[in-house]
């Protein structure tokens, strides 16, 4: 990964924020996809533009996208894109989805981008350089234990039985007064946990294209993201996802994940 990559994946970010602009909040068509998830001409079209600069600009580079699968699967670097996070918040008309661009080196995210378009908000992270929000450094903040933290998850209904008495045991530690964690959001909430506003994401029945991006910004602002096993991501994990501002939680975490008796860390 060399610093015209971070300039290649602004301008895809640019270039998707073109198409994506003028259909929010206006005219688009939609559907509904095999798996249940909603995609629309805005989805397709952003990718598509996306697409077309890698084949044209990264010849031998990968693609692996939501809506348009996968080229060149052979290539050591792939771009993974992901044009619309937040699909159902787009067609609301709810300025928290963004776009996902995630650039990969033998399966590990080593650049990431969170582009929220509407608001021109845009999040870089690199391996082993800091991550920015529109140019300025923004850094993760720390916590003193479970108790208190702000937990974000983009809906309960996503996790499986087990997956939710997890999650509400994690509730129980945060929140054990009056239990008030934050829900929609999808990859925004991640931008925000990098800006030092949330403490700790939670999801599950996530695809590489929804988390590839979030672990260079995530990591770059000095969080870390794992699977629910504490086990790093990569283009193999599992789609669970923890994502903590405050790496020393961890383990925390991970204890009150198994036991709602566990306490306050």
């Amino acid at each position: 990964m060399t610093p015209k990559d971070a300039d290649f994946a602004n301008r895809l970010a640019d270039a998707a924020g073109a198409v994506i602009r003028p259909k929010f909040r206006g005219n688009f068509t939609a559907e509904t996809k095999s798996d249940a998830s909603a995609v629309t001409e805005a989805d397709r079209a952003a990718e598509a533009v996306m697409r077309k600069m890698i084949e044209d600009e990264r010849p031998g580079d990968g693609i692996i996208g939501e809506e348009y699968g996968r080229h060149n699967e052979s290539a050591g670097r792939q771009w993974v894109l992901d044009p619309i996070d937040g699909t159902q918040s787009f067609v609301a008309g709810r300025p928290i989805f963004g776009t996902l661009i995630a650039l990969m080196q033998d399966g590990w995210p080593v650049l990431g981008i969170i582009d929220q378009p509407i608001l021109k908000e845009r999040w870089v992270g690199r391996i082993g350089a800091g991550t920015t929000l529109n140019g300025a450094a923004v850094k993760a903040r720390s916590c003193a234990g479970i108790e208190g933290m702000s937990v974000a998850t983009t809906s309960p209904h996503a996790f499986d039985a087990d997956q939710s008495d997890a999650y509400l045991n994690v509730i129980t530690n945060a929140y054990p007064k009056r239990p008030y964690p934050i829900y929609g959001g999808d990859c925004y909430n991640y931008a925000l946990l990098a800006s030092g506003h949330i403490d700790l994401v939670m999801e599950a029945q996530l695809k590489l294209h929804d988390y590839a991006a979030l672990v260079p910004v995530v990591e770059g602002a000095g969080g870390i993201m794992a699977d629910w096993q504490g086990n790093p991501l990569d283009q193999d994990s599992d789609g669970t996802v923890i994502a903590l501002g405050d790496p020393a939680r961890l383990e925390d975490v991970l204890a009150a994940m198994g036991s709602s008796e566990t306490g306050p860390g």
